[in-house]
């Protein structure tokens, strides 16, 4: 037996008694000791390396939880109940021939995996320059706060407030903290019926567009922007339609006359960062009155913008009811909390209710809980301010790495922002780039597949600071900034 867990090879990812505890589980439920003693504690610590104390408060906490027994001056046993379940074998048949199996190639109606989309590194957290939108620093994670909320969400007085889930509605005190603490401050005024707790942004879009898209309505997109949002409603047999931007954002006018639905970043364009203007606003949302149109505004960013005063949400000038708004707690707390809200007239949202009922019910429970605490507790507010500090700090340092470092380079940055557009000079292909950084320890994102035209250049990448050390900024831009200008010297001698 001692050959079985001399292979627990141990890591720093969790204590070392869930990783004995793990292993200890997996090997029971193989059987492996039988009917045998499993090794004594002062023997198992010495095998592993751990103290004993950790070995007997795993054998404690297995014994509690009926995996094994402990008998007296015998030792430590598997659960008698256990060596009688049945085993199952785990070994694949062989009886199907390739003839016997289904054909999904014809099966299959649509395709997604033939979208293109950016492809971002799942091993992003090992590089030692991530410059790669979307994900965070997780040791700027709240921990501590968040524990404390889901121990009085999980404490004997609370747990039955949300245990049994909530059917078809959302948790009452999650609305209205979104309601008085968030939407206030884009100076959005809703009702409890007209907002929908979704799982992100992502879900929201495919929410709406299963609601609304068809073969005869066309979205308006902006060019470049969101490729999942165009996967999205193209999945969903609605056409969709390039929408040309200038320095205030989405152009209006005659482009937008054949859209029954147009999709906006406004807050800060995604990705060039532009911030739509007032009278842009304003214009565009009489143009959707006048020409019957629904806007679906995206304010991604907007609970971490550091600007002192940040415009007012698009939502908040909509005077008719011509505004869908998409919220989103995962760029100011963590992509993997995976919450968002849809703010809209409440007869579209009773629909989008029952859709989301069929789809997965709701949100889960215990997650809406905890983050209705963390913001009624004040902790969403405190960490917010620290997290715009933090970014501030970053995006400085990002602008003057940049300036010093690719200066060749048109760059694109508004202030309050999460990343910066860059289009690197002509011969540079972003590919490219994009390979020999990552040779150096560099992540970056190409922008090619945030356009929808054929045409597009291919020489834009994207830069985000959120996961990045602050100690690494100005050192990655200066590796990145001698390989473009290798990557650009090799193109001039062919």
């Amino acid at each position: 037996m001692a050959d079985f867990l001399l292979n627990i090879e141990l890591h720093n990812n969790s204590s070392y008694q869930q990783q004995i505890r793990e292993k200890l589980v997996n090997l029971i439920k193989q059987q492996a000791f039988g009917d045998k003693a499993l090794p004594s504690s002062r023997k198992l610590a010495e095998l592993i390396g751990v103290s004993r104390n950790t070995i007997i408060l795993v054998y404690e906490s297995l014994v509690d939880e009926g995996y094994l027994i402990s008998r007296e001056r015998s030792g430590v046993f598997i659960h008698p109940d256990l060596l009688l379940e049945p085993s199952l074998s785990t070994q694949p048949s062989d009886l199907l021939t390739n003839s016997q199996t289904p054909n999904w190639d014809k099966r299959l109606q649509k395709h997604p995996s033939q979208f293109t989309s950016l492809n971002k590194d799942k091993d992003w957290i090992k590089y030692p320059y991530p410059f790669i939108y979307g994900q965070i620093d997780a040791k700027e994670f709240p921990v501590y706060q968040w524990r404390e909320c889901s121990r009085i969400a999980e404490s004997r007085g609370k747990v039955h407030e949300w245990v049994e889930g909530f059917i078809n509605i959302d948790d009452p005190e999650l609305v209205t903290q979104i309601r008085q603490q968030i939407l206030s401050k884009r100076g959005i005024v809703a009702q409890e019926d007209e907002i929908l707790i979704t799982l992100g942004t992502q879900n929201s879009l495919f929410l709406i567009a299963n609601l609304l898209a068809g073969k005869h309505i066309t979205f308006g997109v902006e060019e470049p922007g969101h490729a999942d949002l165009r996967h999205i409603i193209s999945l969903c047999h609605s056409q969709v339609k390039p929408l040309n931007l200038d320095s205030e954002g989405i152009q209006v006018g005659q482009q937008l006359k054949d859209c029954q639905y147009v999709c906006v970043t406004p807050s800060h364009q995604y990705p060039t960062t532009v911030t739509m203007s007032v009278a842009r606003r304003k214009a565009l949302l009489e143009q959707a009155r006048t020409d019957n149109f629904v806007v679906i505004e995206d304010d991604y960013e907007s609970e971490v913008n550091f600007i002192e005063k940040p415009l007012p949400a698009l939502k908040s000038f909509d005077q008719h009811g011509r505004v869908i708004y998409l919220g989103s707690l995962s760029k100011s707390l963590s992509p993997g909390v995976r919450i968002g809200y849809l703010v809209a007239d409440k007869k579209l949202i009773k629909e989008l209710r029952q859709l989301r009922n069929l789809h997965y019910r709701h949100p889960p429970a215990n997650n809406q809980r905890i983050i209705a605490l963390f913001i009624g507790q004040g902790f969403y507010d405190s960490h917010v301010r620290r997290m715009r500090q933090s970014y501030e700090a970053k995006w400085l340092l990002m602008k003057q790495g940049l300036k010093q470092h690719l200066n060749q380079c048109e760059i694109n940055a508004t202030p309050g922002s999460f990343c910066f557009w860059i289009g690197l000079p002509k011969e540079v292909n972003s590919d490219l780039l994009l390979k020999a950084a990552a040779a150096k320890g560099i992540l970056i994102e190409s922008g090619d597949s945030l356009f929808l035209k054929e045409d597009a250049p291919k020489n834009y990448i994207r830069l985000g600071f959120s996961a990045i050390n602050t100690d690494k900024i100005l050192m990655g831009l200066a590796i990145l900034g001698k390989l473009l200008n290798d990557l650009q010297q090799a193109s001039h001698k062919t």
